[in-house]
């Protein structure tokens, strides 16, 4: 069936009216999983038209965006963006299935000027023949969803794509804080470039309230950059609730704020930074060990493709970091050598004590399932 065709089966006397509350439900939407306790997240069309138009702001987005759909539409309703693009009067270009050859093809023959994905898309776009790299126009992408390696930031943006990374959840509809770049920072070296990008950034137009805060008192942490704490929002792109689970939505909130689960510090700029999911932070002999630290730093190996890394038991230290790595098609790497790549380039204690090759568990939108990774580094022992 062709668009046309779907139109024409429309009726142009239907009468339409609003909702008669903007705290209406407008979409239901099931978190990943990647915990394996997925919810059904309510949207109100508050909410919703809030962060839709939020996104064409936070992009800087020209009337008529030429967007192509690399991110799942059912993955936080598409980041709101089939509202976005409805309010921005855009092209849609659709794709199949996320594959490099395609995704190039019609960024080229399209004039795509505008795509999302998560940090593994835009690895496997990075790792594409560049012979499929030609197209000249300008284009950006927006990317979330876990916290982007800066190794991948500053190789996207050598390929000609400039990158906004944006934060959030299925409960703050998709992207509510964005890396927010500032004209002050564009004498910088490529790489510290890519880790300002890398930081989640300041809270978009439609979210009132972001702080980096002690779970238990609600106090705000110091703006030092070092001082751990867990994200909290608050706003109106902030979830109804979960469908038919009270005791989860009222878990979730905290005073008004919502508990997003991640731990992260506040810069004295006044940008957050993720260091982890609470449940994925490593206590080995007492330290604290960010996985996000230790994949960040996997990720700078030339033939490493995808990383993740969980905690392991250990009789001596408690925990140690367990890292599950899937190489670029012919490299070959041995667990020895990588780990001494990671005890060169962070403190060694943080280095992984186990590396395992192999393909990564994912979730249907891309997302690295952990708590399979979790129970495999749990039957290591």
């Amino acid at each position: 069936m062709t668009y046309a065709e779907l139109l024409a089966e429309g009726d142009p006397d239907f009468d339409w009216s609003l909702p008669a509350s903007e705290w209406d439900a407008i979409s239901l939407n099931y978190t990943s999983g990647t915990t394996g306790d997925p919810k059904g997240v309510v949207y109100h069309h508050r909410g919703a038209a809030l962060n839709a138009l939020s996104n064409i702001v936070t992009w800087g987005m020209a009337h008529h965006a030429r967007y192509l759909w690399t991110l799942p539409m059912f993955h936080c309703n598409g980041w709101c963006f089939p509202w976005t693009l409805a309010a921005n009067a855009g092209l849609c270009v659709c794709l199949r299935a996320v594959r490099a050859e395609p995704v190039f093809q019609l960024i080229r023959d399209e004039a795509v000027t505008h795509f999302c994905g998560a940090p593994i898309v835009l690895q496997m776009l990075v790792n594409a023949p560049d012979h499929l790299k030609d197209f000249t126009h300008e284009v950006k992408v927006m990317t979330a969803g876990a916290p982007p390696p800066a190794a991948v930031i500053a190789n996207m943006e050598a390929m000609g794509v400039e990158v906004t990374q944006v934060y959030g959840l299925t409960e703050t509809y998709g992207p509510s804080v964005v890396s927010a770049w500032q004209a002050k920072w564009d004498g910088v070296d490529t790489t510290e470039r890519a880790r300002l990008k890398a930081r989640q950034g300041v809270p978009n137009i439609a979210l009132e309230g972001l702080m980096v805060a002690d779970p238990d008192t609600l106090s705000p942490v110091p703006a030092d950059g070092q001082t751990i704490g867990e994200i909290f929002m608050r706003g109106n792109n902030v979830m109804k609730g979960y469908v038919k689970n009270p005791s989860a939505t009222e878990k979730s909130f905290r005073g008004g704020w919502f508990a997003s689960g991640d731990l992260g510090v506040m810069h004295p700029d006044g940008y957050i930074e993720i260091k982890d999911r609470l449940k994925d932070i490593i206590i080995s002999g007492g330290e604290n060990i960010s996985s996000v630290e230790v994949e960040d730093v996997l990720y700078r190996h030339p033939d490493v493709l995808e990383a993740a890394v969980v905690a392991r038991p250990d009789d001596k230290w408690g925990e140690t970091p367990c890292a599950f790595v899937t190489l670029k098609p012919g490299r070959t790497l041995t667990e020895a050598d990588l780990i001494v790549f990671c005890r060169d380039h962070m403190a060694r204690f943080k280095a992984p004590k186990t590396i395992i090759f192999e393909e990564l568990p994912k979730t249907s939108t891309g997302k690295i399932q952990k708590f399979l990774l979790r129970d495999r580094a749990r039957g290591l022992g």
